[in-house]
């Protein structure tokens, strides 16, 4: 018997592409797409899953995929815990205290909470540490990250995670080593920063660059998401993984087998 999904932010762009790409699947049974009540997507059944969007969720699920905005966050983690239910976080933005809920919900619950879910990402995530650490000290750091006119939160989740991982393999202070969109008369690099650029245009899915430059030369990592689906796969394979896991909190490398 296929597990019962539930796709929160069904709704949007990531959430259409997750529903369609499960149904293709034939793995899940579709029990629920979730939006806020005031969305205009409410009554309708967009990706022909057999269910209407609704903001109300069903009971009986076996897994929640979430991508959709950090208000909603409390909702489906409470959902989760009271259900007994595998939970795949792909919402970006999350605060602190956000992210400390789902630490504390892995204590009971399956989780994977990842900023990109997409193969290629997750091994740029996995490498740029080390590349940072046999660099050196000598080298800058700078991330430039490009979406779509519509994207909310910036710098890009997947920006910050690969802050997050030079940070940790070079004995940096993170967020504190961040110097974000500098700008002034007296924007001088700062020694020992990790610089963030964001840009925002058109329908740009998302692309990630991280530089490392020094007098002489400069050795550039990249990531191009062509589309969506890479995102949606990557979400779909997650929970395939995650259903029959042990309660803990599970990362994509660990789905892809990149630890």
């Amino acid at each position: 018997m296929n597990p019962k999904l539930i796709i929160v932010g069904a709704g949007g762009r990531m959430g259409r592409k997750i529903t369609a790409l499960a149904l293709e699947s034939k793995k899940f049974d579709i029990i629920g797409t979730i939006e806020d009540k005031n969305c205009p997507e409410i009554g309708k059944d967009l990706e022909h899953a057999g269910v209407k969007i609704s903001s109300e969720f069903p009971a009986g699920a076996n897994i929640v995929i979430d991508f959709s905005l950090p208000a909603a966050f409390d909702g489906t983690l409470n959902y989760c815990l009271a259900n007994n239910c595998s939970l795949v976080m792909g919402t970006t933005g999350l605060s602190p205290e956000q992210i400390k809920k789902i630490d504390d919900a892995a204590k009971k619950i399956p989780v994977i909470q990842a900023t990109n879910m997409s193969v290629g990402m997750n091994l740029l995530f996995e490498t740029v540490g080390h590349l940072a650490k046999k660099l050196g000290d000598e080298y800058d750091i700078e991330i430039v990250e490009a979406h779509h006119r519509f994207k909310k939160d910036s710098p890009s989740g997947s920006a910050m995670t690969l802050a997050e991982k030079i940070a940790a393999a070079t004995n940096k202070k993170f967020p504190d080593c961040l110097d974000i969109g500098r700008k002034g008369k007296e924007a001088l690099r700062k020694k020992g920063t990790i610089g963030m650029q964001a840009i925002r245009l058109g329908d740009t899915v998302g692309e990630h660059s991280v530089m490392f430059g020094t007098l002489g030369e400069t050795v550039t990592i990249s990531h191009s998401a062509h589309s969506r689906d890479t995102f949606a796969a990557g979400a779909i394979r997650a929970a395939q993984w995650l259903i029959d896991k042990q309660p803990a909190r599970y990362s994509m490398a660990d789905v892809l087998g990149l630890k």
